[in-house]
């Protein structure tokens, strides 16, 4: 018998899966406002060059005409943001005037700033525009690198300290380097925690994802699996609603970071997963976990007939065979975890740069920045919906591998529409980016149930590190767009449309016991391979007595 029987007998999906859910995914919904936060912190909103100081004040009520003789305009009649003239053109103030080959110059006093929207954001604070533009992406690109950190850190540590240790650490430096972020008062302070704040991205999702899937039933992880989307969409929602009503940036950076604290704090209750405490043969306090489930699901007489002996019969001898891995070259040794890895790496960071290449440069649709986020988080909703469907009914295979090719054809048609045709656009890319969260969430449930126990948290870590390379490309191929329009979202259509046939070749997890360990992973493939051969064999075999020859022949 398997360990899911164990937790099968003590109260299965009860009540401390629930309520055990339920406390891990709401700082999940809460960590997608961090992911998506710089849509509204670093949004530029509207500027233009400040006047020379010794005409300012001669010119202070007559603002508008001042704009007019000082900044030229551009194609769309709009002031230009990063010039203005050497010498005031009151020339321009009479109508049907032009004043051809004027000298202009840069932004040498500043920038005037249209705040009607946002009040302050850190590209008014830090003039993060004309030259100084990069360092707007730059800081987001900092970010993924703490993401990308924090999965090599917190996925080695989790298969050697246990899931509940770097879980508790980063919520608590999620707390601390959030909200010192909206103290400090230099570019280079904030750049350095939102790095830290990246660090933690990863020791959440990955930890509170193992801990979900370790305590959950068989029957149960598809449905915990998609909840963590749909908290992921919750935090986006929320993100907008927040957004809208904090609109200064160090007020909103502040506003979702300080609520971690509290996760902190009840995280200490959290019980470790009873899963690696037998792998690392702490069976005793194993048992008290296992007995505090059951006495929260109303099995508490189960609960107190558990002995060692009980629980090796369940696990059979799956655990006491387990060499709990420290190595990640244990993910290229053997065959079948070998070709689960190389897939997965693909598959995470096709999926990541085309997700986040759409999802983080919401300005460039032209529409509200508030509203293209509520309509990018409210579309994921039907999305997941198909995904909860497919997976169940379907498979994880199919399920990711359709979602994957549809986002990416969803991306390249948007090349065929008119850029006029601004509402059509929005909403199509955001289909193709619901296809991609949903896609995104299966593939954490799927990559958890591919790896085996001993290795879990380190196979996880080790291909969200790809998927964050992904994160960091996904600025590269957009900047692609000043050399071609055609180019970025060829990019992430193609990637993605790659990632789907790479799913392919893994093997369905659907309905099946996580595996504990490496050998019993190898084992479990190969006999799917026999099975499968032996059937293929038999199905020839009929068709010859039929008088065909086999299928594989003809081909």
């Amino acid at each position: 018998m398997a360990f899911t029987d164990l937790l099968d007998a003590l109260g299965g999906v009860g009540r401390f899966q629930l309520l055990y859910t339920a406390l891990l995914l709401l700082p999940c919904g809460l960590l997608a406002c961090h992911s998506f936060l710089q849509n509204f912190t670093a949004a530029v909103p509207p500027h233009h060059c400040q006047g020379p100081a010794n005409h300012t004040t001669a010119t202070a009520n007559h603002s508008s005409a001042w704009l007019q003789a000082t900044v030229p305009l551009d194609r769309l009649g709009v002031p230009e943001p990063c010039q203005r003239f050497t010498e005031p053109q009151w020339a321009l103030l009479n109508p049907n005037t032009s004043v051809p080959g004027v000298a202009t110059e840069g932004c040498k006093d500043g920038w005037v700033y249209d705040r009607s929207v946002f009040p302050s954001t850190i590209v008014t604070e830090w003039d993060l525009v004309c030259e100084a533009r990069t360092l707007r992406d730059l800081a987001q690109s900092i970010y993924m690198a703490g993401v990308l950190v924090g999965a090599a850190v917190f996925g080695s540590l989790a298969d050697r300290l246990g899931r509940k240790a770097p879980l508790v650490w980063s919520y608590l430096q999620l707390a601390v380097s959030g909200a010192a972020t909206a103290y400090f008062g230099s570019f280079s302070a904030y750049c350095v925690l939102r790095f830290l704040t990246g660090m933690t991205f990863s020791g959440v999702i990955l930890n509170s994802l193992s801990l979900v899937v370790e305590w959950m039933p068989t029957q149960g992880r598809t449905l915990a699996g998609i909840l963590l989307g749909f908290s992921f969409t919750l935090g986006q929602l929320i993100l907008a609603g927040v957004a809208y009503l904090v609109r200064p940036w160090r007020w909103l950076q502040f506003a979702v970071s300080a609520p971690f604290l509290i996760f902190f704090l009840y995280s200490w209750w959290l019980p470790e997963s009873s899963r690696w405490l037998l792998l690392r043969g702490k069976s005793q306090l194993a048992m008290q976990n296992l007995r505090k489930v059951a006495a929260l699901n109303g099995r508490k007489e189960e609960g107190e007939r558990l002995t060692k002996e009980v629980v090796s019969s369940y696990i059979q001898s799956e655990f006491a065979r387990g060499h709990t891995s420290n190595s990640v070259l244990d993910l290229f040794r053997t065959p079948a975890i070998r070709k689960v890895t190389c897939c997965l790496m693909v598959i995470w960071f096709s999926n990541s740069m085309a997700y986040y290449g759409l999802a983080m440069d919401l300005q460039k649709f032209g529409l509200s920045l508030h509203l293209v986020q509520v309509v990018f988080g409210v579309i994921d909703i039907p999305a997941m919906l198909v995904a909860t469907a497919t997976m169940i009914l379907v498979g994880r295979r199919a399920t990711v591998a359709s979602f994957l090719s549809l986002a990416g054809a969803m991306v390249i048609a948007n090349l065929f529409v008119p850029e006029d045709m601004q509402t059509l656009r929005t909403a199509q890319a955001a289909l193709g980016k619901g296809c991609l969260a949903s896609s995104f969430i299966c593939v954490y449930l799927f990559t958890g149930e591919l790896y085996p126990t001993e290795i879990r948290q380190m196979g996880m870590g080790f291909t969200s590190v790809s998927a964050r390379l992904g994160g960091l490309a996904a600025p590269l191929v957009s900047t692609l767009g000043e050399f071609s329009a055609v180019l970025p979202p060829v990019g992430f259509g193609a990637t993605s449309i790659l990632a789907g046939l790479a799913v392919c070749l893994l093997p369905e997890t659907r309905d099946l016991p996580l595996a504990e360990t490496i050998e019993a992973m190898e084992r479990r493939v190969k006999e799917g391979s026999s099975k499968k051969d032996a059937q293929e064999k038999s199905e020839d075999i009929s068709l010859q007595r039929m008088g065909a020859s086999p299928l594989r022949e003809t081909i």
